[in-house]
């Protein structure tokens, strides 16, 4: 892309980014379709919450070997699959007479979006130069933050003139129209990189991938480390939000109506942040987005955490809401520039396996906790091992000996030697 016209490159990142903005639209319509769905055919809450256990479970099984994969394919190619994948399968699922159909329908969509997550980042870093990275990822945060706020509006406005199941095949429309979109979009790998054991399709093949990654892991420790601090705030930040609903009621009693409109703080914090950073991102250093951004992210937990009022919830959801969208901004700049494109598949795809597994357990042991002591004393202790995650992570991220790692053009000097 480096050759190619600054305007027509940027016609290329708005093709991308009404991509991005259609599926994160579309995301909302399924998950609140499907949610109805299941709870209509079984009238069981527990049924419903088996779907959420059912992502982490396509991560584990997925990302493990998904990486190798990625990096032997071309990336464009794979998303336009991936998304005629999941708009057939979404389009199945009306069809399926048994909740356990549906189950098994449902997993291979989340198998199939897993797949999608690392393969977009790779394609989004090969097709943007490393100078423009931050300010495109401003925009995605505000895509992201747009789809928070429209998709479940749609949703309502879809269940008013018809059912789920036409929400559903609404949702199925857009991944096409998605997919089509890429279509569009320039094929950035001219060839892929050939490995001898390519053919074999054997277990080595996957274990050299893994010695590969560690080796990279090893080798660039100052990455690694940034990264898996972040993942660490995700995380927990996952783990407390299982138990937003319970808070919500029990801790600061809430009407349905109320939490709802909480929510609709955090959404607003998250558009207002995207906004900001994608006026200013040519002023904001990647260190300080990231930096700063977590930090003032587990402030916001802390504040909600020890809130005993939906106006201090109100605030803190607010707080780290604005904040997420700076420290997801900088986080992807960082592992955009970072991370070779060569490995980055593998890279994303084992990181985030490892990261599936601590998310399971902590979001397994939170529960538990929850239901031996207080629930606003686990989200206590929640916020504030967050705190201290991001602390690390804050005076990490600004140390002046490891300023080069913040530069746009750190990828170009990073040399995959193994691959």
């Amino acid at each position: 892309m480096r050759g190619k016209n600054p305007f027509e490159a940027w016609q290329y990142h708005l093709l991308l980014l009404l991509g991005i903005g259609i599926s994160n639209v579309g995301d909302w319509i399924y998950l609140i379709s499907l949610n109805l769905l299941v709870l209509n055919m079984t009238d069981s809450p527990f049924a419903v919450s088996i779907l959420y256990m059912l992502k982490p479970l396509a991560a584990l099984l997925t990302n493990a070997w998904s990486g190798s994969v990625i990096d032997r394919f071309n990336k464009r190619n794979l998303m336009i699959m991936l998304d005629v994948i999941r708009a057939v399968l979404i389009a199945i699922l009306p069809f399926c007479s048994s909740i356990g159909a549906i189950y098994f329908i449902v997993f291979f969509i989340c198998i199939a979006s897993a797949v999608f997550g690392p393969v977009s980042m790779t394609y989004i870093t090969q097709l943007t130069p490393p100078e423009q990275r931050q300010r495109f990822n401003s925009l995605r945060s505000l895509m992201d933050s747009g789809g928070f706020l429209i998709g479940p509006a749609v949703a309502g406005a879809l269940f008013l003139v018809g059912t789920p199941v036409l929400a559903l095949y609404i949702n199925s429309l857009a991944l096409l129209f998605s997919g089509a979109i890429t279509l569009l979009l320039p094929n950035v790998e001219t060839q892929l990189v050939s490995h001898p054991a390519d053919h074999k399709g054997s277990f080595q093949l996957l274990k050299n991938d893994w010695k590969l990654v560690m080796n990279f892991s090893y080798r660039y420790v100052y990455i690694t480390l940034i990264y898996f601090l972040f993942s660490c705030m995700m995380v927990i930040a996952t783990a407390v939000d299982s138990l937003e609903a319970a808070f919500a009621k029990e801790v600061l009693a809430l009407s349905e109506s109320e939490y709802g409109f909480l929510v609709s703080v955090a959404g607003g914090g998250v558009a207002l942040g995207a906004i900001v950073n994608a006026i200013f991102s040519r002023k904001l250093a990647t260190s300080w987005l990231i930096g700063f951004g977590a930090f003032h992210v587990a402030i916001g937990y802390m504040i909600y955490a020890c809130s005993s009022s939906f106006s201090i919830a109100a605030l803190g959801f607010f707080i780290l809401s604005v904040s997420l969208s700076f420290a997801n901004t900088g986080f992807y700049t960082f592992y955009q520039n970072n991370i070779p494109v060569s490995v980055m598949g593998r890279v994303g795809s084992i990181y985030g396996f490892i990261e599936a597994i601590f998310l399971v357990i902590t979001t397994a042991v939170f529960g538990m906790m929850a239901q031996l002591a207080s629930i606003q004393s686990v989200v206590m202790i929640g916020a504030f091992l967050m705190l201290l995650v991001t602390s690390i992570l804050c005076a990490l991220a600004l140390l002046p000996a490891k300023k080069k790692y913040y530069s746009s053009i750190i990828t170009e000097t990073i040399e995959d030697s193994q691959a």
